[in-house]
């Protein structure tokens, strides 16, 4: 086993890996920005050192500065959390050429997968459903013009290197096609350095799809394994807001087929550590994989609770040369668990970003209530990163329970100065259409008006 991890993340992924660590009695080494200076994961560690300034890519992207904080500081590896430099296959081969252990895929795995275009093909020669479109990226606009035309509109432009919404474009049209194209590109190398395309049938405009991933967790011993699915469908801007696991919408003969394609997914990748197979399900039971993430997921607490399993003690264990704890039949799914993001944003203003200093803080507790987070009263909300603050995260035997769980612990969750989206929130587990379990992609854009006004008013629909 590891003697001492350094984790290369801040926020609350950093303070979870941290005390994963603390319980495998591994010593956490934590780095931080200068902006980052009195955050939570630096306080509680005894080794903290700063990397460099507010902008992530002189601080938490900085591979050089990073790698040379670990082998000063002895460290036998890397933890990257989600995010950052997690999936980045440049690093993991850095992190192998200084000899040390970068706690999740080989650098070829994470190439292979990162480029949506060539993992798309490698699915679809392992017998995985894919969407409808191309087999590989287009190289012209004229190219995927083409296509469109003959697989029908709507269509879906996307990065082969995007994520976040990034880089994409839907297109009704035909006449949109070239101009949109083009647009999707320029963002592309904007913000991922890559114009790399490609183009899939637009199922949301097809039907009312929900968007289903698929956790696995593989060893370098050749067992992968699923710790069961997610439904990701409450979704702003392509960007998840709340998730369930258990979803509703599959049937055991669905969660069955859905999860063989996930760990065929993950075999045809040669997968070793977490990863998550995500799929897009339309309402006639038709899924599609849409992307692999090479990376523990922000979500990941909602499996921890449905299985017992702490995953990023598996990733820890993986990565040291040992065999997963457990077998696939050994896996128990008990109950239901909903996570809900807290973000620091404002959704009557197109969840604007709002940071600042948090004057004070209650957070919720008692009976299955788990919170992540890095706030603490009087810590001071940096605006240079991602707007996500905290992670509530409730579990209970059934999802009607669960779901009166989280709105009770909505309720008590007390965070003054920014702005948050916690009554956003609150309102989602009230609508009607939640709580029956009928719901899709399309929901926060269906019901935006009637959420936000529920919101002004400060009351609540009863279901």
């Amino acid at each position: 086993m590891f003697k001492r991890i350094l984790i290369a993340n801040r926020g609350e992924i950093a303070v979870r890996v941290f005390r994963a660590c603390r319980e495998l009695e591994i010593e956490p080494v934590v780095v931080y920005s200068q902006a980052d200076r009195e955050a939570l994961h630096v306080q509680l560690a005894e080794r903290a050192y700063c990397i460099g300034p507010a902008r992530s890519a002189d601080s938490y992207l900085n591979v050089n500065a990073i790698l040379t904080v670990a082998q000063a500081a002895g460290c036998d590896a890397i933890h990257p959390g989600y995010g950052f430099l997690s999936e980045n296959a440049d690093f993991a081969d850095a992190c192998e050429a200084a000899g040390i252990t970068f706690i999740g895929p080989s650098g070829d795995v994470i190439r292979a997968m990162g480029n949506k275009a060539a993992a798309r093909k490698l699915m679809q020669s392992a017998g995985v459903p894919v969407v409808p479109g191309s087999d590989g990226a287009v190289d012209t606009a004229e190219q995927a013009k083409a296509l469109a035309d003959s697989i029908g509109y709507p269509v879906l432009i996307k990065a082969s290197a995007g994520g976040g919404g990034r880089g994409m474009r839907r297109v009704y049209e035909p006449e949109q096609l070239i101009p949109l194209f083009e647009e999707a590109r320029s963002e592309s190398l904007a913000c991922f350095g890559s114009g790399e395309m490609y183009l899939e049938k637009l199922i949301v405009m097809i039907a009312t799809p929900r968007h289903i991933e698929f956790q696995i967790m593989a060893d370098g011993q050749g067992h992968v394994i699923q710790l069961g699915d997610r439904d990701c469908s409450i979704q702003r801007r392509n960007q998840k807001l709340l998730e369930e696991s258990p979803s509703k919408a599959l049937t055991p003969e669905l969660r069955e087929r859905m999860g063989a394609a996930a760990v065929a997914a993950a075999r045809a990748a040669g997968y070793v550590n977490a990863g998550t197979i995500e799929f897009v399900l339309a309402p006639d039971g038709q899924f599609y994989f849409i992307e692999m993430n090479t990376r523990i997921q922000v979500e990941h607490p909602v499996t921890e609770l449905v299985t017992g399993l702490d995953l990023v003690r598996e990733q820890i264990r993986v990565s040291a040369g040992l065999p997963l704890s457990v077998t696939q039949e050994e896996v128990l799914f008990r109950g239901h668990a909903i996570e809900c993001r807290i973000n620091a944003e404002d959704p009557a203003k197109g969840f604007q970003p709002c940071p600042g200093r948090i004057d004070f803080l209650h957070l919720p507790g008692g009976y299955g209530v788990r919170v992540d987070t890095g706030l603490y009263t009087g810590y001071e909300l940096p605006p240079y990163y991602d707007s996500l603050m905290a992670k509530l995260i409730v579990y209970a035997p059934t999802r009607l329970e669960a779901i009166r769980r989280m709105r009770r612990a909505l309720e008590e969750l007390v965070i003054e100065g920014p702005a948050t989206n916690t009554d956003l929130l609150h309102q989602i587990l009230h609508h009607p259409d939640f709580v029956r379990g009928n719901y899709s992609t399309g929901f926060l854009e269906a019901h935006m008006d009637t959420l936000l006004a529920w919101s002004g008013s400060g009351e609540v629909r009863e279901v």
